[in-house]
């Protein structure tokens, strides 16, 4: 946990006024106090003068490192997160935890706004330790903090009409308008690395039918757009970090998609590894992002459909918003397909799918591959698959399908008189693979 260090420097918004109001609780409670986000990042600290500051074991490991590398890990997060912070209306006291690396107590004060957390205010424990009315005091400040952080993601976020306009626009002069319509609206948060988030099928054509919509750290804007005949997708303008340069999704990402499935009654549908290394600055947040709002809009619409994100590769400013839309896309189209690709899904690692999404609609429908996709020769299909995944070596295909050989041999003679393709020949084992492939889109 970044307990201290100064203001994040990438850090956009009113700082002066985050300080002031942690500054305001140092002095209440006369400790020093440090405010991050949900996602455990430094924005800003109260720099309160006490003999706690020269105390050997106010600098334990876990503050230690925060402090030099301004990092948490996962492991420290999902500690804390144990004593059931990401919950809480009120002060919630943690022990210390010298096999944790935490040699000294804390309260975290939630902040929170209509309902939703928001970041953290913590503090080290004392003796005395603050009394409950200095706690009350200091909440209502975490309250004020909460009220801005809202606002803050708010005047973000109310960049829809900007942002469908870049992803809707056609190619040429159109497009090149809405990109400097919505370059203006952003100001100096326009020039940095960004990439976009598709969470899809979004249930609602509102973003804010999501609770924690507007509230997602790191969302630049928001809006939704046409996915399929009749639903909708959400699209995520997510600022990142640039000093960040690989980071892995987050275990928290996976967990909200499986608790969200798990309203559904839907057991490992949301199963798989999270992605591996993601390339490109701020893929950790994007990843949480997009499974945050995945999650809230399986659990608001049970009956729906299960979601998927997707993200683009990062890029340098807003000229190629078009082309990380349609990486993200894929991405996320990819990811529903293949369950092994996530519930959240990169771009750079989708492999095939990367050219298999780039087809058009028409492609999945090769007419001799079709006889292979009828309902009835569903298993056949499979075989087959499950054959061409496994590079053609028959002992593995038997042990992946727990079959016989003897019966992986007859399935596969099956598909030949069905399809009229030849297994041996590799343009045929092509063909026969993009289209299982391509017909699982």
């Amino acid at each position: 946990m970044r307990e201290n260090g100064g203001v994040a420097a990438d850090f956009k918004g009113p700082e002066g006024d985050y300080q002031e109001l942690v500054d305001e609780i140092s002095e209440l409670l006369g400790v020093p106090a440090t405010l991050e986000n949900r996602d455990f990042e430094l924005i800003a600290f109260g720099a309160y003068d006490s003999d706690d500051e020269l105390d050997p074991s106010a600098l334990d490991p876990v503050r230690t490192r925060s402090i030099l590398t301004r990092r948490s890990t996962a492991t420290v997060r999902a500690w804390f997160e144990g004593f059931g912070i990401t919950r809480a209306t009120g002060p919630v006291r943690i022990p210390p935890s010298p096999e944790a690396g935490v040699y000294r107590g804390r309260i975290c004060l939630p902040v929170r706004h209509r309902g939703v957390v928001l970041g953290y205010v913590w503090l080290l424990e004392g003796d005395p330790g603050p009394t409950d009315a200095q706690l009350a005091a200091a909440m209502e400040v975490a309250g004020r903090i909460g009220a801005l952080l809202a606002d803050e993601a708010e005047a973000g976020a109310g960049l829809s009409r900007e942002l469908r306009a870049v992803l809707t626009a056609e190619r040429g002069w159109q497009q090149d308008m809405a990109v400097a319509e919505l370059r203006t609206a952003l100001g100096p948060r326009a020039d940095g690395p960004v990439t976009l988030v598709c969470v899809a099928p979004w249930p609602s054509a509102d973003p804010d039918d999501a609770p924690a919509a507007r509230t997602i750290p790191h969302a630049t804007a928001l809006c939704t757009l046409p996915w399929g005949a009749a639903a909708q997708s959400l699209a995520l303008l997510v600022r990142l970090r640039a000093s960040d340069v690989s980071a892995p999704a987050t275990a928290a990402a996976m967990r909200l998609l499986k608790e969200a499935e798990a309203v559904r009654g839907v057991p490992g549908s949301a199963g798989g590894a999270p992605d591996g290394a993601a390339r490109g600055a701020g893929a950790r947040a994007a990843a949480a992002a997009a499974a945050g709002l995945a999650g809230a809009a399986v659990a608001r619409h049970a009956a729906g459909p299960r979601c998927a994100a997707g993200i683009g590769e990062p890029r340098l400013g807003l000229a190629e918003l078009g082309t990380v839309w349609q990486e993200a896309a894929a991405a996320a189209r990819a990811a529903l397909a293949e369950p092994r690709f996530g519930p959240v899904a990169q771009w750079a690692r989708i492999g095939p799918y990367r050219l298999l999404t780039a087809l058009p609609a028409q492609a999945a429908h090769d007419p001799v591959v079709g006889p292979l996709l009828v309902p009835a020769h569903r298993e056949l299909a499979r075989t087959a698959e499950v054959f061409l995944d496994c590079a053609g070596q028959a002992g593995r295909t038997a042990a992946a399908l727990g079959i016989h050989r003897q019966t992986l041999y007859y399935r596969l003679s099956r598909v030949e008189q069905l399809t009229g393709l030849d297994l041996d020949d590799g343009e045929d084992r092509l063909l026969l693979h993009m289209a299982l492939k391509r017909a699982r889109l």
